[in-house]
């Protein structure tokens, strides 16, 4: 094999190996051949983009396949042109190592994801053109945490909500719940400190729960599929029968959790907040706080870039075989459609609807 190694690589700038809006990548291309080789190019490509994906059936013979895409940057430059009258330019035996350095967009982009249903994907390329033969391709996925997003309307704003409940079967009376957080937008590893007054006019006891859950939703084509995981439940001391209780309790945000994803139009990556009382023989009241997860981005000092193979730095008169004309990736996109802009659903069919209610 004439080319032993084709391969793309980047260099880390926190110990989690994550970036964000702005930050620069730097990295290599590295091409290892046993003898001299001929090349017509050899192209560097950045992108980011999500897919989503899923196939539903109605009955014994229907069957559909949805699916969309939505694209935020497409940039290519060219490494090596050809350099000799005959179109191609010459590598020689043994290892070469093109440097290259790249700035993500410093605008609105959502962060990496991916299940089974969808992903949003961040990703660098490497193409190598050689006459007369396949194209050799390389690549390698980084992972991108989109900036925190301090617009969301209510943010840091209080949540309440409240609800009232008649016992009749088993058992009389009422009960009420008024449940209290001091904002909606919290860090990875945060507490969430939630306060619920429960005042209990009936003949039974209530026991009162808390469920953090998150809720992925998936568009495409006028449809909408959502999947709901519970991600850990807590549980309080019993209120007993015609008592008044207030009841604090502090749910720690996990780390390693997923920021929400509120900034793709095909993608959502939503948590809420569940408390319901628990009442036996009878159907549970229960309040749905929304909470939003902000990500926590480590602040590094950005290493500089190789001298003459930034992007930005490409046309240098002393390197000719450079491109000097970058190719423009896709403008900024419009921000994503309502909510609600999605909320259709195929006829009989369950897939769009969760035990959540929402």
């Amino acid at each position: 094999m004439t080319i032993k190694t084709f391969s793309i690589e980047y260099d880390a700038i926190n110990s989690k190996n994550t970036f964000t809006n702005g930050d620069t990548i730097n990295g290599r291309i590295i091409i290892e051949t046993s003898k001299e080789i001929r090349i017509q190019l050899l192209i560097f490509i950045a992108q980011g983009k999500a897919r989503v994906c899923w196939s539903e059936h109605y009955g014994q013979y229907q069957h559909y396949v949805y699916w969309a895409d939505e694209k935020y940057y497409d940039v290519k430059h060219h490494i090596l042109r050809e350099a000799r009258q005959d179109g191609t330019g010459v590598i020689g035996k043994g290892r070469h190592v093109f440097p290259f350095s790249f700035k993500i967009p410093d605008r609105k982009l959502p962060s990496s994801f991916k299940t089974s249903i969808g992903k949003i994907v961040h990703k660098l390329k490497a193409e190598l053109h050689q006459s007369m033969k396949l194209t050799k391709k390389a690549k390698v996925h980084f992972t991108f945490v989109s900036k925190a997003d301090m617009d969301i309307p209510g943010l840091m704003e209080p949540q309440y909500g409240c609800k009232d409940k008649s016992v009749k079967v088993f058992g009389s009376g009422n009960i009420s719940m008024d449940v209290h957080t001091t904002r909606m937008g919290y860090k990875q590893g945060e507490g969430l400190q939630v306060t619920l007054d429960v005042t209990n006019h009936s003949s039974r006891a209530v026991k009162p729960k808390f469920i953090l859950y998150e809720k992925k939703s998936f568009f495409a084509q006028g449809r909408r599929k959502v999947c709901t995981n519970e991600i850990l439940k807590e549980k309080a001391e019993a209120v007993a029968s015609s008592s008044k209780e207030t009841v604090t309790k502090v749910i720690s945000i996990p780390r390693e959790l997923p920021p929400s994803i509120l900034n793709c139009s095909i993608i959502k990556l939503e948590y809420r907040l569940k408390i319901h009382l628990d009442i036996k023989y009878t159907s549970d009241p229960e309040i749905k706080l929304p909470i939003v997860i902000l990500p926590e981005v480590p602040a590094v000092k950005q290493p500089p870039a190789p001298a003459g193979f930034g992007f930005e730095a490409f046309g240098s008169p002393n390197q000719p075989v450079w491109n000097t004309t970058p190719q423009q990736g896709p403008q900024p996109m419009d921000p994503p459609p309502p909510y609600g802009a999605y909320a259709m659903y195929p006829p009989n069919s369950h897939s769009d609807k969760d035990s959540y209610g929402f």
